[in-house]
């Protein structure tokens, strides 16, 4: 059974967010604010820090100038580790005369504050976890202080795993004090840059806002990658004093250099927490409908942790758990009614119910997807349903359950502490890094 700590966790979780819920609802009015919301006001959040504390840099991009959608980024210090010989780029040999990075110097070019924002600073070579760390600024004057490195090839790439909250469609933020903590434990074991969607919340932005959201996300990767890619292309500048500048030309300076010098998108992960699941979800089978034109974007697998999935004809945990911890049948038909149009309302809507027929693409063109579930949720039942759907026709589709869990019991670790929660951490790592492990898969099971 959960620990008393849990429960009573539990008890007050879910008599604020009924609070919350029945205001929206009495509320309506609240609904026109076209530019939308990411946080609600009591919500505790986590400031930015793009110097590696605890391993990992953080930064936040406001990324759609029509609506609120924003990201935050955690790059793990293992980004800083010279690229092993079997992985490193080839590239061509320098110029005779020429300045390479191996010399120290002072090197001065754009980067991006916290909502993106470009500013001028002062980069300064650093050793760190024994690996070339150039662009680590540690300087306490002005500009950016941060982590800016040099968009080459020659930095470590990492997979990039896009990570969706959870919060019942209408809470949670992808810079809330437990998001930071679990994404910072992600990106740690997994090795790999994680992007937090900062998506809009119901009820002012409903049904499909957080879904189009999820998938924005994707395709702004895909230019990301692409605007790298033309700044390789264009070359190294020699500025006056043997210092190096990107050749200030059309997109330059819309490159996030983070993701510029360690992001690789042709590996990358969804992973969906909760309602975010059922984003990941969505934005998996767009994935697999765009195809090749989101190039060099590649999704190579999902993980589904306690999916949001509901549906008409009710399931066994449905029944017996109708009144389970944190969001149980009450919590969720709320929610629900919030996210989805008054019109539209159904528990098989396709939003609500992926195995409705007749929606997204086939399921076996569908990425491997992992799905972790706990005994305790209300929802446990309807995820194991689809991944056994997802198996039925070869998809590799385990279930992870967790005993004596309780939903959200991963990703709220920082205020549950639960001991399984560290674990399924491990587990997730273990399995993802069959499909983002650039030697194949000697990390299965």
């Amino acid at each position: 059974m959960p620990t008393v700590a849990v429960k009573l966790y539990s008890v007050f979780f879910k008599f604020l967010l009924k609070h919350r819920l029945q205001n929206r609802i009495q509320t309506p009015t609240e609904e026109s604010a076209p530019f939308g919301i990411t946080s609600r006001p009591d919500e505790s959040l986590a400031s930015p820090n793009p110097s590696f504390t605890e391993g990992v840099a953080t930064k936040d991009i406001h990324i759609d100038s029509f609506t609120s959608l924003s990201v935050r980024i955690f790059l793990p210090e293992s980004a800083l580790l010279t690229p092993e010989p079997n992985s490193k780029p080839k590239r061509k040999p320098e110029p005779k005369g020429r300045e390479t990075t191996s010399s120290p110097r002072v090197n001065r070019r754009n980067s991006y504050g916290p909502v993106g924002a470009p500013v001028k600073e002062e980069v300064r070579r650093n050793s760190v976890g024994g690996g070339d760390a150039e662009g680590l600024n540690l300087s306490s004057g002005g500009g950016y202080g941060g982590y800016s490195p040099t968009i080459d090839d020659r930095k470590r790439k990492l997979p990039v795993m896009v990570q969706f909250h959870g919060g019942g469609w209408v809470s949670g933020s992808n810079d809330s004090v437990a998001n930071d903590y679990f994404c910072r434990r992600i990106a740690k074991l997994c090795d790999a840059v994680v992007v937090a969607v900062g998506y809009r919340l119901a009820p002012e932005s409903r049904y499909p806002a957080a879904f189009e959201d999820g998938f924005k996300v994707l395709s702004w990767l895909g230019k990301q990658a692409n605007l790298a890619e033309c700044s390789r292309s264009l070359g190294i500048k020699k500025l006056d004093g043997g210092h190096r500048h990107i050749v200030d030309s059309f997109g330059a300076s819309m490159v996030e250099p983070w993701l510029a010098a360690h992001g690789n998108l042709s590996r990358c992960v969804l992973l969906g927490v909760s309602c975010g699941a059922n984003i990941a979800n969505y934005v998996a089978q767009k994935a697999v409908e765009t195809g090749k034109l989101l190039d060099p974007v590649k999704v190579v697998a999902q993980i589904l942790m306690y999916p949001f999935f509901v549906g008409s004809v009710p399931t066994h945990s449905e029944i017996k758990l109708a009144n389970s911890y944190f969001y149980d049948k009450a919590m969720c038909m709320l929610a629900w009614k919030l996210f989805l149009p008054e019109k539209e309302f159904s528990l098989d809507h396709p939003a609500a119910n992926p195995l409705v027929p007749g929606h997204g693409p086939p399921l076996k063109q569908m990425p491997p997807t992992l799905t972790v579930v706990a005994e305790h949720d209300w929802m446990r039942d309807r995820a194991i349903a689809y991944s056994e759907e997802l198996r039925k026709v070869n998809v590799d589709a385990p279930v992870l359950e967790y005993k004596d869990a309780v939903h959200e019991f991963a990703t709220l670790d920082v205020l549950l502490r639960s001991p399984q929660a560290q674990v399924c951490a491990e587990d997730i790592a273990i399995w993802v890094k069959k499909y983002i492990s650039l030697r194949g898969h000697e990390f299965s099971y």
